[in-house]
């Protein structure tokens, strides 16, 4: 015996995917075929076995015109009738040969194809045949089908009616899922018939092209599966010589590895009825039976009409579920946008309506990302589990929505966030910023009976494929999904963001209004401060002078507790001016322009310290100073900003025995970052959002003297430059302040840059 390779399964199965089953050289025995010139009616083509329906050699019938062997005078006209746009076949009515068998009568299906007529001719049926199954498939089935309430209803109504009119042993309707699987839904099988009711039959029964085949011509029968396909004479078209293309045609002969199957499955005699619902094959309906049975083609017909109205009805009940569904989805949108307006925020919204959010997508938890944050309801991951996977969304370029019923297996990398949820449903809620709204289902174990073992096997001696021999009821426990997510709740979903973006569209232009009215008022405030400040500068400096001028005149002639009050007014009126000069500092800075040069911040941090060298020479400080880069910026402004941040750090250690101050910086690609930092009192992480602000202080004035705008100045000053400042602290374990400058050049002045 031959031994395989192990890779020859796969390749198997590729030729079996590639096989030509539209051109196999021959038909089905039970009719024989003839294939004549559009134009000059010219016999082109027969199959080799006219021989046996007609006592004529094939040979013999090559170049015949068709009107010398049927003697109809009608057959030209009812041929150029035939569809050019419909190439199923048509049937044209009864016709007798005027050579051979004269005494038979041949029911004649015609179809074109590529200027060519295929011409299939079988033994007609009895003319009343027609009336009497067409006549109880109107009368009942159809009253019945409209009045079914659902798919499993209306598949079981359409296997009894063709069992009724075709007399197949097992009758059963099974739809395709997204894989192509098919799932039986209804069935009828007479005894002596497994029974193949809640059982799935796997995608790989069916290749792809069979599929498209099924799409085009709705009936196919095999009335035995042990026939001799009739070959056609000659083998390839004459005028195209290429093989003839009988996708369409009635007697097509099938696959020898479905013949194979079908004997493995007990079954002589087969028909499959397509159910094409809006140009998709949703299922078929299977018919066979272990003796062979043929059906003339008005029962054929029959079944075909049964097809086209079942599939009008699935499509019509299908769409009635859809659109109760979006119905639903709809008013929850409604109650979501009306929780978001009342609360004036998505997420607040999203937060105190959490049985509305899970019901929108039948999901068991749910989350809104904004930018590094997570509100979470019902039974979601965790933060750090919905973070990971809104960045790993983030990077995508799938569109807006991004659905999965198996986590594991389309997002790899997050195994603990697939552990706990098995399908997500997420939609993107801003089109700059990495903001979803994320809904998450748990897993559902599910039981799958298969007809026979999925499994695909070969041939060990000819290397090809092999059909399943068994098909015992084989079951396998699938795990690691979720319910799939359906139409609706997908287009729902993106009708939600968009109602959505419209919010968020009105609060941004709502906020760019206020932005506006700020800017206009910080206007005002500056040179309302600037004035101000300007203003009280004279008259502090004439309190503290003659305050000065009085203790030194007459400070022999007060009390003790009268120079205890002109050393308050004293220093009262120190703190003023500082505060004043302070104030009139930070108005200037966003009146006055910026003059860039190169910086080079090792050198201005060493003239700060020297410039500062009373404030702690008398202290145990130890500076921890690294290399400094050079950047382009204001020399005035960024000596201001590193005089403040090294006068904090000097202030908050000073009650440790020994200070550390230390100052570094690191450059990327866009900008420089400096840090200074050392071991002072700290500061609680929940209010660093407040520590840049004007007047805003973290420890008592009792504690540390400061005016409360050091800080704001820094902001200030680096925002003008276009970078960004932070910090980071823990109570009594210091504390470090950052500022990034963009990396500039001259090309573009800095204030261009901020527009």
């Amino acid at each position: 015996m031959t031994t395989l390779a192990p890779d020859s399964l796969t390749a198997a199965v590729e030729r079996c995917a590639d096989e030509p089953i539209h051109i196999p050289g021959g038909i089905q025995p039970h009719g024989f075929l003839i294939v004549a010139g559009e134009a000059d009616l010219k016999v082109q083509q027969v199959s080799a076995n006219v021989r046996d329906w007609l006592g004529l050699e094939p040979e013999g019938l090559l170049g015949l015109a068709l009107t010398e062997l049927i003697g109809e005078p009608e057959l030209p006209a009812r041929l150029a009738g035939l569809s050019a746009e419909d190439p199923n076949p048509f049937h044209l009515g009864d016709v007798r040969f005027t050579q051979g068998s004269a005494e038979q009568v041949f029911a004649l299906m015609g179809h074109r194809h590529d200027q060519q007529l295929i011409l299939e001719f079988e033994r007609a049926s009895n003319p009343g045949e027609a009336y009497g199954i067409l006549y109880p498939l109107m009368r009942t089935f159809v009253a019945e089908l409209h009045a079914a309430k659902d798919l499993q209803a209306i598949c079981e109504l359409a296997v009894n009616e063709l069992s009724r009119i075709t007399g197949f042993g097992r009758v059963k309707a099974y739809r395709f899922d997204d894989a192509g699987n098919g799932d039986v839904l209804a069935e009828h099988a007479e005894p002596g018939y497994a029974s193949y009711l809640g059982h799935q039959f796997p995608a790989s029964d069916i290749p792809a092209q069979a599929r498209a085949l099924y799409c085009k011509n709705l009936i196919r029968l095999i009335p035995d599966a042990n026939y001799v396909p009739a070959p056609l004479v000659p083998v390839l078209n004459p005028v195209s010589q290429q093989p003839l293309d009988l996708g369409f045609a009635s007697l097509r002969s099938v696959s020898p590895v479905h013949l194979h199957y079908m004997r493995n499955m007990g079954t002589l005699a087969s028909m499959s009825v397509s159910i094409v619902v809006r140009d998709r094959l949703w299922g078929l309906i299977s018919c066979h039976d272990h003796q062979p049975r043929h059906l003339s083609h008005k029962t054929r017909t029959t079944c075909e009409l049964l097809a086209r109205i079942l599939a009008l009805q699935i499509d019509a009940t299908e769409a009635g579920l859809q659109a109760q569904r979006k119905l639903e989805l709809r008013h929850l949108t409604v109650r979501l946008l009306a929780g978001m307006a009342d609360y004036d925020s998505v997420t607040e919204g999203f937060k105190n309506l959490p049985e509305v959010v899970l019901a929108f997508a039948q999901a068991q938890g749910a989350a809104v990302v904004t930018a590094d944050t997570c509100v979470r309801v019902g039974d979601a991951p965790e933060d750090a589990q919905v973070l990971e996977l809104a960045n790993w969304l983030g990077n995508q370029t799938n569109g807006p929505l991004f659905t999965s019923d198996n986590l594991s297996r389309d997002v790899p990398h997050l195994p603990e966030l697939a552990a706990h949820s098995a399908g997500v449903m997420a939609v993107s809620i801003s089109k700059l910023h990495a903001h979803y709204l994320i809904w998450f289902r748990h897993e559902r174990v599910k039981t799958v009976n298969w007809a026979g073992q999925p499994k695909k096997e070969l041939d060990q001696v000819s290397g090809a494929l092999s059909p399943r021999n068994s098909f015992d009821t084989w079951r396998e426990v699938v795990r690691g999904h979720s319910a799939p997510w359906d139409t609706a709740e997908c287009e729902g979903a993106l009708e939600l963001r968009n109602a959505v973006l419209g919010i968020v569209l009105r609060k941004a232009e709502e906020m760019a209004q206020l932005a506006g009215e700020l800017r206009e008022s910080n206007k005002e405030l500056e040179s309302f401060s600037y004035s101000v400040s300007h203003d009280l500068r004279a008259p502090l400096r004439h309190i503290a002078g003659y305050t000065e001028l009085l203790g030194e005149l007459e400070g022999q002639q007060l009390s003790e507790r009268g120079k205890r009050f002109l050393m308050n007014i004293s220093e009262a009126a120190r703190f003023a001016g500082v505060l004043v000069d302070n104030l009139l500092s930070f108005s200037q800075m966003g009146r006055a322009a910026l003059h860039v040069s190169d910086v080079d911040l090792g050198a201005l941090v060493a003239s700060i310290r020297e410039e500062m060298r009373p404030d702690y020479d008398q202290r145990d400080v130890e500076w921890r100073v690294a290399p400094l880069p050079v950047v382009v910026a204001d020399a005035s402004f960024i000596h201001l900003v590193l005089r403040n941040l090294v006068s904090n750090a000097l202030k908050y250690t000073s009650r440790r025995e020994h200070a550390i101050i230390e100052m570094g910086a690191h450059q990327d690609a866009d900008e420089t970052v400096f840090f200074v930092r050392d071991n002072g009192v700290g500061f609680d992480m929940q209010y660093a959002s407040k520590l840049f602000g004007v007047f805003q202080r973290l420890h008592r004035m009792e504690e540390f003297e400061g005016t409360g705008i050091g800080l704001a100045t820094v902001r200030r000053i680096i925002e003008r430059h276009g970078g960004r400042v932070w910090a980071d602290g823990r109570i009594d374990q210091g504390a470090t302040f950052f500022f990034a400058l963009p990396r500039l050049t001259y090309t573009t002045p800095l204030e261009d840059r901020n527009t």
